[in-house]
C-alpha cells in the first residue's frame, strides 16, 4: 500500500501538468483569434495621391483643389489668402493641422512657383497637401505630424507668372531677388532696375561677351525691383512669415526647378553674418540625409554650367530674419530639363514621389529643427518612395 502512494502521486502530478499545458494551448489559440485593437491600424502603409502624368494645375485649378480640400477635410484645413499679385490675384495658402488637438504645435512654411515657369514647384506643394490629408488617422507618421504641427503650404507665390509660363511677375521682377538680404547686388546676379519710367519692363540683362573676357562679370542678372519688397507678392510672403514667427516657426522650404539639389543659406554674394557652427551642422545634416536617401544632391545653385550667387532670395531672408533652418529645393534635374521651367513635362508623378521623402523627413524632425538639434528621426515612407531615378 505504501509503495502505491508514490506512484499515484506521480501520476496525479503528470495529469495536472498535462491539463495545465493543454489549457494553456487553448488559451493561446483563443488569443490569436481575438480581433486586433483598432489603434494598430495606424501602422498601415500610407497611400499616395491618385495623380496622372500631365495633370498640371494652373492658378484656377489650384484654387479648385484647395477649396475641395477645405470642404472635404473641414477639421484639418484652413484656406486663406496671404495677399494679392500685381494683377490682383489672391495668393492662396492652406494650413493643415488637426484642429481638435489644441496642445502646443510647431509651424513650418513650404511654398512654390515664386518663379512662374517652374510648375513642378507648385505641384509638389499640392501633392504634399493631398498626401497629408488622405493619410490622417490611417497612418501613424502622418497622424503624429498633423497632431503636433501646423503645416502651411502656398503652392503659387507668383500666380500672374504661372498663368503665362513666365519666370517674372507682371512687373518684370524676379521675385526671388526682391527680398531684403544683400539686395540688388550685381555680383549676386541681380540689378535694382524696377520698372523704368513706371512702364518699361526689363526682366534681365545678359553680358555674354563681357563674361567671356572678364569671368567675374556675371553672365546675366535679373531685375530685383527698385527696392526690397517692392512687389506685392514678396510683401505677402514676408507678412505670412512674420505671422508664423508667433507660432514656433521651425523651418522653411522654397521650391523651384530644375537644378536637382537641396541647398541652404547662404546664396548671397556677401552674407550679412556668419552662420554659427551649430546652424551649419544642422543644415548639413539635413542635406546629408537627402543625398543619402533620395536622388537629390548637395550643390550650389548653377545655371548654364556655372555656379552663381543669388542675392535677395526668400530662403536667405527667412534665415537672416528668423534664424530657422531654411532651404531652397530644386526639383527635377538639368539633364531632364536643361532650361529654367518651361511648362509641362512628362513623368510628373515620378517627380512628385521624389519630393515626398524630403518633406516628410523635415516634418517628422520639426521639433529638432526648431531647437537646432540633430534631425535623426527616420521617417516611414510609402512603398515606391523614393522611386528609382529616371534613366
Amino acid at each position: 500500500m505504501s509503495k502505491q502512494r508514490p506512484l499515484i502521486s506521480v501520476a496525479f502530478i503528470c495529469l495536472f501538468l498535462l491539463t495545465v499545458s493543454f489549457t494553456g494551448c487553448i488559451d493561446e489559440t483563443d488569443k490569436s483569434t481575438e480581433p486586433i485593437d483598432s489603434h494598430i491600424q495606424l501602422d498601415t502603409p500610407s497611400a499616395l495621391p491618385d495623380w496622372n502624368d500631365g495633370d498640371y494645375h494652373d492658378y484656377y485649378k489650384t484654387i479648385d483643389v484647395l477649396h475641395e480640400f477645405q470642404i472635404k477635410y473641414p477639421d484639418l484645413v484652413n484656406l486663406f489668402s496671404i495677399g494679392k499679385s500685381a494683377l490682383g490675384k489672391d495668393i492662396w495658402c492652406i494650413k493643415i493641422t488637426n484642429e481638435q488637438n489644441i496642445e502646443r504645435k510647431y509651424s513650418c512654411l513650404i511654398d512654390g512657383t515664386i518663379h512662374g515657369c517652374e510648375w513642378e514647384a507648385g505641384e509638389a506643394c499640392l501633392y504634399l497637401a493631398e498626401y497629408l490629408l488622405i493619410n490622417f488617422e490611417g497612418n501613424e507618421t502622418v497622424t503624429d505630424i498633423l497632431n503636433t504641427t501646423e503645416v502651411y503650404i502656398a503652392p503659387l507665390l507668383n500666380p500672374d507668372g504661372r498663368q503665362i509660363d513666365d519666370r517674372f511677375n507682371e512687373n518684370g521682377i524676379d521675385l526671388n531677388r526682391n527680398f531684403d538680404v544683400d539686395f540688388g547686388r550685381i555680383r549676386g546676379h541681380s540689378i535694382p532696375l524696377g520698372k523704368l519710367f513706371g512702364r518699361i519692363k526689363i526682366p534681365y540683362l545678359r553680358f555674354d561677351r563681357l563674361h567671356k573676357w572678364f569671368p567675374k562679370v556675371p553672365l546675366f542678372v535679373t531685375n530685383s525691383g527698385r527696392r526690397a519688397f517692392s512687389e506685392p507678392e514678396t510683401q505677402a510672403i514676408r507678412d505670412i512669415m512674420m505671422e508664423l514667427d508667433n507660432y514656433d516657426f521651425s523651418f522653411y522650404v522654397n521650391c523651384h526647378t530644375a537644378v536637382h539639389t537641396l541647398s541652404s543659406p547662404w546664396h548671397v554674394f556677401k552674407p550679412p553674418f556668419e552662420m554659427s557652427n551649430q546652424e551649419k551642422k544642422i543644415h548639413d545634416d539635413v542635406i546629408e540625409w537627402v543625398v543619402e536617401n533620395t536622388e537629390y544632391e548637395d550643390g550650389d545653385l548653377s545655371f548654364e554650367g556655372y555656379s552663381y550667387t543669388a542675392s535677395g532670395t526668400a530662403a536667405d531672408w527667412c534665415f537672416k530674419e528668423f534664424r530657422i533652418p531654411s532651404f531652397t529645393f530644386e526639383i527635377l534635374s538639368q539633364d531632364y530639363e536643361p532650361g529654367a521651367g518651361g511648362g509641362k513635362h512628362d513623368n510628373l508623378v515620378h517627380w512628385m514621389k521624389t519630393t515626398l521623402p524630403v518633406f516628410i523627413y523635415l516634418l517628422v524632425n520639426i521639433e529638432n529643427l526648431h531647437d537646432w538639434e540633430t534631425p535623426d528621426i527616420q521617417p516611414l515612407l510609402p512603398g515606391g518612395v523614393p522611386p528609382t531615378p529616371l534613366g
